[in-house]
C-alpha cells in the first residue's frame, strides 16, 4: 500500500474513532482524551496509533419483517378510512342526545307556561271572590237594617193608628204597605241568605290562595309535567263548581232536603297497579305500622268528627229553615193585622205591633246571627274531613309506593291539618286502636283545630 493512501486510511479511522468516543461515558472520554494527549503532539502516527486501542462498538441492527410491516400500514389505512365515519357517529350521537335534551326542555318549558297561564286565572278569581264576599257582606248589613227599619216603623204607625177611638185610616194604610214590603224583601234575603254567600266567597277565596302556593310551589320546585297541568285545571274548575259566582241559575241550594258536605276537589284517581316495593330502603318512608297509624285516625275522623259536625249541619239547616218561614210570615200577619185592626173591634190593634216585634227578633236573630254562615261553615268542615279521609284511602291503596307521597312527610302534613304533632297523631291512633280492642268508644275528636 502507498503511504499516501495508507495516511488516507488512518484519517479517516481517526475520526470515526473520534466520532465513536463522544458517544462514550464522560468518564471514558477524558481516560481517553489523557492517555492520547500524553504522546507526542508532534508524531501524527502515535496519535494513530492510540486511536487503535479504542473498543469498538458492535453495531446493533433492528429489523422488522415485512409483514409484519405491511400489517401495520393496513391497519392505518384502515382506521384513516374509519375516521370519518366514527365521527359521524359521534355527531350523530351528540345530536340525538341534544334532540333528547331539547325535547324534555320544550315539555318543561310549556307546561311552565302553561302553570303561569292557570295562576294568572287563579289570582284573578282569587280577587273576584274576595270583592263578591265584600259586596254580599255589605247586602247583609244594609238589607238587615233596611228591613228592621221598616218593620219597626210600621209597627210605630199600626200602634199609633189604633191609639184613638177612630182609627186613622193613612197610618193604617201606610203600616200596610210597609209591613207588605218588608215581607217582599225578607223572602227575597231568607232566598239567597246574605251571610252564607258571603261565607262562600270567603272559603273560596281561601281555598283559591290555598292552590295558587300550590302551583308556585310545583313550578318552583321544577320539571313540571303534563300531570300537574292537568291536575291543576281540574282543581280549578272543582272549586269554580263548588263555590260559583252568579246568583240566578248557579246559585247553591241554601236550604237542602239533608245536609251534605261541601267538595271543591276533583274526584281520585285510584292506580290498579299492584307492584309495591318491598325493599326496607326503597319504601318511600312507609311501613306497616305508618299504615295502620292512617287507617286508625281516618277511623276516628269517621266515627267522631264527621257525625259531629253532621249533627250540627243538620241542627243549623233546621233552625235556619224556621227563622226563614217565621219572619215573613210574621211581617205578613202584621200587615194583614194593621189593615184591619181597630176597625169595628175585628182585630185589636196590638196584633201588628206584636207581630212586627218580633219579626224584628226573628230577623235580627237569623240575619244578624248569621246563622246560614254557620250552617256554610259546618259544611265546609264536612268537607274538609271527607277530603281527609279520601287522601289516606287513596295513598294507603296505591300499591306502587314510589308514586305515593313520602311517608314521613304525608304524616307531617296530616298532623298539621288536624292541628296535632306528629307524637300527638301516633298517640291518637293507638289511643284508637285500643279503644277498638276493648269495644269502648274513643272520648276526643282527631281535630283540634275546628
Amino acid at each position: 500500500m502507498q503511504p499516501s493512501h495508507y495516511l488516507h486510511y488512518q484519517i479517516q479511522n481517526l475520526a470515526i474513532s473520534e466520532m465513536m468516543i463522544s458517544l462514550q461515558s464522560p468518564a471514558l472520554q477524558l481516560n481517553t482524551l489523557s492517555s492520547c494527549s500524553s504522546s507526542s503532539s508532534s508524531s501524527s502516527l502515535k496519535r494513530i496509533k492510540c486511536s487503535f486501542n479504542l473498543p469498538k462498538l458492535p453495531r446493533i441492527s433492528v429489523s422488522v419483517p415485512k409483514a409484519l410491516m405491511r400489517s401495520m400500514v393496513e391497519e392505518i389505512n384502515r382506521f384513516n378510512d374509519k375516521a370519518p365515519l366514527l365521527k359521524e357517529n359521534d355527531n350523530t350521537i351528540k345530536t340525538l342526545h341534544d334532540a333528547g335534551d331539547n325535547h324534555l326542555n320544550s315539555v318543561n318549558s310549556k307546561a311552565i307556561t302553561q302553570l303561569y297561564a292557570i295562576l294568572e286565572a287563579v289570582a284573578d278569581r282569587i280577587e273576584m271572590h274576595n270583592n263578591v264576599a265584600l259586596q254580599r257582606d255589605n247586602w247583609n248589613t244594609l238589607l238587615l237594617n233596611s228591613i228592621n227599619m221598616i218593620t219597626l216603623t210600621a209597627s210605630t204607625m199600626a200602634g199609633v193608628a189604633g191609639v184613638g177611638s177612630e182609627p186613622i185610616l193613612a197610618l193604617k194604610l201606610s203600616s200596610a204597605l210597609l209591613f207588605s214590603a218588608a215581607t217582599g224583601m225578607l223572602l227575597v234575603m231568607n232566598k239567597i241568605q246574605p251571610s252564607q254567600l258571603t261565607e262562600e266567597q270567603r272559603n273560596a277565596t281561601r281555598l283559591f290562595k290555598k292552590l295558587k302556593s300550590y302551583i308556585e310551589t310545583t313550578i318552583a320546585i321544577g320539571n313540571p309535567t303534563e300531570e300537574d297541568v292537568k291536575g291543576a285545571m281540574e282543581k280549578v274548575l272543582a272549586l269554580d263548581k263548588a263555590y260559583p259566582l252568579p246568583l240566578l241559575g248557579a246559585m247553591l241550594e241554601k236550604f237542602p232536603a239533608k245536609f251534605e258536605p261541601a267538595r271543591w276537589w276533583p274526584s281520585q284517581q285510584r292506580s290498579n297497579n299492584e307492584k309495591q316495593s318491598m325493599d326496607i330502603k326503597n319504601r318511600n318512608g312507609w311501613n306497616r305500622e305508618l299504615e295502620k297509624e292512617m287507617k286508625e285516625v281516618i277511623e276516628v275522623v269517621k266515627r267522631k268528627d264527621m257525625e259531629d259536625y253532621e249533627r250540627l249541619g243538620n241542627l243549623a239547616l233546621k233552625i235556619n229553615k224556621a227563622l226563614a218561614i217565621s219572619g215573613p210570615l210574621l211581617t205578613g200577619i202584621a200587615a194583614v193585622g194593621s189593615v184591619f185592626a181597630g176597625d169595628h173591634g175585628s182585630l185589636p190593634a196590638l196584633v201588628p205591633v206584636l207581630a212586627g216585634a218580633l219579626a224584628t227578633v226573628v230577623n235580627s236573630f237569623e240575619h244578624g246571627g248569621q246563622v246560614g254562615m254557620v250552617f256554610e261553615m259546618y259544611r265546609n268542615c264536612g268537607g274538609f274531613f271527607q277530603l281527609l279521609e279520601e287522601t289516606i284511602e287513596a295513598t294507603i291503596e296505591e300499591k306502587d309506593l314510589e308514586k305515593r307521597e313520602n311517608g314521613e312527610l304525608f304524616e307531617m302534613k296530616m298532623a298539621l291539618q288536624l292541628g296535632r304533632s306528629v307524637s300527638q297523631l301516633r298517640e291518637l291512633a293507638s289511643k284508637s286502636a285500643s279503644c277498638r280492642v276493648q269495644g269502648s268508644e274513643i272520648d276526643e275528636l282527631a281535630s283540634k283545630l275546628f
